[in-house]
């Protein structure tokens, strides 16, 4: 296939325009059947806790401070994602129909930035049993870090609310992405079709491969 210029790619996307429509159409369609007939929405619910020694109240939180919580981070991250924790979880709230192994997987920790506090995020379908698995796994991880770390003083700031609307799937995202992906395709049809043609559409065609003047052309008449 020999190199096109800009118009030449615009003619050949203005022919097979119907192609880039349909594919289009087609993607967003099946990320509309997903989105709002099949996926699962999944709720999020959070809690936040402050874990750290006691401190003057007259004291400045200093850096080495804040760079001991930071790196102390990733120790609460396992240490809520543990068995230990997970069994509780289960055991506590009855979750018959959930593995520790998925329980920790629904679990999230992160980090307040510069501070000691450390915000514990639960997924559910369920919106009020994602509030109840974050406050609980909150509650058991209070006690648990206690005994294992030897931490002075884990506080409870922020309990979890009971969401009102999913986090996941994401709709309109989905929708956005599956136009980027039809308009992809439909591009991509149509050029692999360009590059197998090689029938001879136009006048200029037939001067640009063959090399040959055009001496007269015969109209296509429509029938009544």
């Amino acid at each position: 296939m020999e190199e096109l210029d800009l118009k030449s790619l615009f003619n050949i996307v203005l022919r097979q325009w119907w192609i880039l429509l349909v594919t289009t159409v087609v993607i967003i369609g099946a990320a509309a059947v997903y989105s709002f007939f099949i996926a699962v929405s999944i709720y999020q619910a959070d809690t936040t806790i402050y874990v750290g020694r006691h401190q003057d109240p007259n004291s400045s939180l200093g850096y080495n401070d804040l760079l001991m919580g930071a790196q102390l981070v990733n120790d609460y991250r396992e240490l809520v994602k543990s068995r230990m924790v997970s069994y509780r979880v289960i055991n506590e709230l009855g979750l018959e129909d959930i593995t520790a192994t998925e329980l920790a997987k629904s679990i999230s920790v992160n980090s307040v930035k510069d501070t000691r506090l450390i915000e514990i995020t639960a997924q559910h379908p369920d919106p009020q049993m994602a509030r109840k698995i974050a406050d609980k796994v909150a509650e058991v991880f209070s006690e648990v870090v206690v005994d294992v770390m030897k931490i002075e003083n884990v506080q409870i700031i922020d309990r979890a609310v009971m969401p009102n609307s999913p986090v996941k799937p994401n709709k309109m995202m989905n929708m956005a992405i599956a136009a980027v992906l039809g308009l992809m395709l439909g591009f991509g049809i149509i050029f692999v079709i360009e590059y197998f043609d090689d029938t001879l559409k136009t006048p200029e065609d037939v001067e640009k491969y063959l090399e040959l003047p055009v001496i007269g052309t015969i109209p296509v008449f429509k029938s009544n």
